[in-house]
């Protein structure tokens, strides 16, 4: 049964088989079968691959005689020989269809840029001789391989990834990153070499510290004097100094300046500055000092009368304390930042020293300076002639009106945290007025017009009057201060934000809040020949108009310095070379804010701040009057 069946099997595989019998080969992939069905074998792929790398050896072979003789000489091998030469004709056919086809396509692609728009939109600037170059250039520039793909080097032939730092070559092909370099090197080796710009020497001076001396208010144009020379080196070099000697008390002022700035000035250097015989201490910068060094300066100055510390963190109510057991008779102290000074030292301190003093000046004591210590000072302090409280948080209206009881009072400064009224500020003027040589007040949103027609009924030897930030106070109470006002005409005005404030409807102004023109006309009749200083920075209700008046070619100030019209709106470059004209002692102008100015002639020997330009905001006079 068994050999019956395994016969009839044999024999359907037979007549399977068609008669004609195939060798059993292994099972293929299906990628193995796709390519057989398009013709596709090994040896094609490889001849092809052979055509592509050796396509130029190949024709300089087949076309040199030796070449031939060479192929028919080898009768060692004779079947390797046949292989050789049919293998390298392929090759060299496989090589010239490529070419060909690689030609056609690209005159295909030249053709079809020539069409597009593109081609004829970069046409119109060249000549119609280049019309193939050009098409060239724009095919070159869609074959360029982009980042991330593969690309042959111009110069070895390396395959490299072209990357966005790719560089091209010589001929405008892409190289890699070795040959890259190579070339980096000989561009830079070709390249002629910069000039090097040479330290600024000592004596010179670089853009950031003519910034800072601007900033400073110590800028001066032209070179500076010996003596400034002199005190700038002694100061470059403190640590080596032993003692100051019997300099004059300016120069020493000025040296201190200039440690303070620097922030030079510590235990060490303070010692410079103590001497038995000094009457006057300043120090613009205690910050580094401690309460025994400020402790030490009563000790080895008992002569002391004139007494000035800024950032006198460490003033406590120990050296308070020290100051007012010690001998010593103080005519005046300026105290900046003793915030750690209690409200009973202070009352103590003046009790015990309030006698003598004539000037008191108190700055940033925030709580512990207040309305009690300011009541005691009619009773304590008989001869005080000079005060100013600044950025204080406790005094009110209540002390203000005590200050109204100090007969011999000539100058008072005065800026409050807490919201002050006009009636307070009536009050002093009214009592004091007479004597007044500075008024000045900061910050006071709330005054109004009956503060000015009260400074122009009582006060009649001012010289300094300072009133800031006032949303009440009028043009028509301006121009009543200034017309008729018996004062002598004043030497330092600073009315800076006197304007009106309404963020709904910033240019209208029905009311005439601030200084606007009837005011300004008004001030410059009655000061104008005295003024030296005048800052109307933010007073932008004043017309343009006004500022030709006032400024008009017959018109001279001749005392004016210092022009401070910033964010005036209307001042434009007539403006201000009208200004130039009418004040010829004018050293500075600032003009922040005032977009109209934009280039104007400066002349010789003046500055002119706050115009944004390539040169800087500040611009240094070089143009001479009589041009």
């Amino acid at each position: 049964m068994s050999k019956r069946l395994t016969g009839s099997l044999r024999s359907n595989f037979n007549n399977n088989q068609g008669g004609a019998s195939r060798p059993i080969r292994g099972p293929q992939s299906a990628l193995t079968d796709f390519l057989a069905s398009q013709n596709i074998s090994a040896a094609r792929i490889r001849a092809d691959a052979a055509a592509r790398r050796a396509a130029a050896p190949a024709d300089n072979s087949l076309n040199t005689p030796a070449a031939g003789q060479s192929q028919q000489g080898d009768d060692d091998n004779d079947d390797d020989g046949d292989d050789d030469i049919v293998s390298s004709r392929s090759a060299a056919a496989a090589a010239r269809r490529a070419r060909d086809q690689k030609r056609r396509k690209q005159e295909e692609a030249i053709a079809k840029i020539k069409k597009s728009r593109a081609y004829k939109k970069r046409k119109r600037g060249h000549d119609s001789d280049d019309d193939d170059d050009l098409a060239l250039a724009l095919f070159n520039e869609k074959m360029t391989p982009l980042p991330g793909q593969m690309s042959n080097c111009e110069i070895c032939s390396k395959r490299f990834t072209v990357t966005p730092y790719s560089r091209a070559g010589p001929e405008g092909g892409l190289v890699c990153s070795s040959c890259g370099q190579k070339l980096a090197k000989q561009e830079d080796a070709n390249k002629k070499p910069k000039k090097k710009r040479g330290p600024i020497p000592k004596g010179g001076v670089g853009r950031r510290k003519m910034q800072s001396r601007i900033l400073d208010g110590t800028y001066d144009v032209g070179a500076k004097p010996l003596m400034a020379l002199c005190i700038e080196t002694l100061a470059n070099n403190i640590h080596l100094a032993d003692d100051l000697g019997d300099l004059p008390s300016p120069i020493i002022d000025r040296i201190a300046r200039l440690l303070s700035k620097t922030r030079l000035l510590d235990p060490r250097t303070l010692d410079l500055f103590l001497q038995p015989h000094h009457e006057v201490i300043n120090v613009y910068d205690a910050a580094k000092l401690s309460s025994d060094d400020l402790i030490k300066i009563f000790q080895l100055v008992p002569r002391l009368k004139k007494l000035k510390l800024r950032n006198a963190i460490q003033f406590t109510d120990r050296v308070m304390e020290y100051l007012t057991k010690r001998n010593i008779t103080l005519e005046s102290i300026y105290i900046h930042g003793a915030n750690l000074l209690s409200e009973d030292m202070w009352t103590i301190f003046l009790q015990e020293k309030g006698v003598h003093l004539r000037g008191l000046q108190v700055y940033y004591t925030d709580k512990h300076f207040g309305n009690e210590a300011v009541g005691l000072l009619p009773a304590v302090c008989p001869n005080l002639s000079r005060l100013k409280i600044c950025h204080n948080q406790q005094l009110s209206d209540k002390g203000i009106e005590r200050i109204a009881e100090l007969d011999k009072l000539e100058h008072l400064s005065l800026q409050c945290i807490k919201k002050t009224t006009t009636d307070s500020y009536v009050h002093v003027i009214e009592n004091v007025g007479q004597q007044l040589q500075t008024f000045s007040i900061k910050k006071v949103s709330d005054v109004d017009d009956r503060l000015l027609d009260s400074i122009h009924e009582n006060c009649t030897n001012l010289s300094k009057l300072r009133i800031t930030e006032s949303q009440f106070m009028t043009d028509a109470g301006f121009a009543r201060l200034f017309r008729g006002w018996k004062n002598k005409p004043l030497s330092f005005l600073d009315l800076q934000k006197c304007r009106h404030i309404d963020a709904a409807k910033p240019r209208s102004n029905e009311h005439m809040v601030g200084l606007c023109s009837q005011g300004f006309e008004a001030l410059m009749e009655h000061s104008g020949a005295g003024l030296r200083y005048l800052n109307l920075h933010a007073c932008r209700h004043i017309p343009r108009e006004t500022f030709e008046k006032v400024f008009a070619s017959d018109k001279t100030y001749a005392q004016l310095r210092y022009l401070e019209i910033s964010f005036c709106e209307e001042v434009n470059d007539f403006v201000v070379g009208s200004i130039f004209r009418s004040c010829p002692n004018l050293k500075e102008v600032n003009v922040f804010g005032c977009m109209k100015v934009k280039d104007v002639r400066v002349p010789r020997g003046k500055i002119l701040v706050g115009v944004p330009n390539a040169v800087g905001m500040r611009i240094e006079g070089v143009d001479d009057q009589s041009d």
